[in-house]
């Protein structure tokens, strides 16, 4: 017999197991392209989106620092729950990639973080004006079952778990990596 408890055991072996094989990948990444590879943020949209899917890696130690909630786009819902990606503008998709987070600015959002795509999925991230940043409708916790808000393609997260990422974003010589992935 299968209990709820070892669904859940289960599930998070399975999970934890693939943000390792990312985190690594993302770390090789980094170490080749001259990124930051002291910090590393996955996004895991395979997860629900009441569920912590966007996690800050600290390479360094081996482990996830940090785990808050995030959006995925409008335009990226779809029937049966399975999401849909697309890099096109207008989309209000999420676009899956990897990006360099880049400079902050005060945004309609207040602060938010420019994103420069780095792979052909998310190329035109730019002039999507995709961008990590905060939103008031985004709780502090899981809110499983449920689903949580969502945004026109930004990967957007509470504010205080912005605020937690801040100094790692403002202290950091090379620009940290953002993967989002499914």
């Amino acid at each position: 017999e299968i209990t709820e408890t070892n669904k859940r055991s289960e599930h998070k072996a399975r999970f934890y197991g693939r943000l390792r094989q990312r985190a690594a990948s993302l770390l090789q990444y980094a170490r080749a392209h001259q990124y930051n590879t002291h910090w590393g943020f996955c996004v895991d949209m395979a997860e629900s989106s009441g569920r912590n899917r966007f996690h800050v890696i600290d390479f360094s130690g081996d482990s996830v620092w940090a785990s808050g909630l995030v959006t995925h786009g409008s335009g990226s819902d779809r029937p049966g729950g399975r999401l849909y990606f697309s890099n096109q503008p207008n989309s209000h998709c999420t676009s899956l990639g990897r990006y360099a987070i880049g400079l902050s600015y005060q945004g309609d959002f207040g602060l938010a973080y420019k994103l420069k795509g780095l792979d052909s999925t998310n190329s035109k991230a730019m002039e999507r004006f995709v961008v990590l940043h905060a939103h008031d409708c985004v709780p502090e916790r899981e809110v499983y079952p449920s689903d949580i808000c969502l945004s026109f393609g930004c990967p957007t997260v509470s504010p205080a778990f912005l605020q937690k990422i801040k100094p790692i974003l403002a202290s950091s010589q090379q620009p940290v990596l953002l993967w989002i992935y499914d």
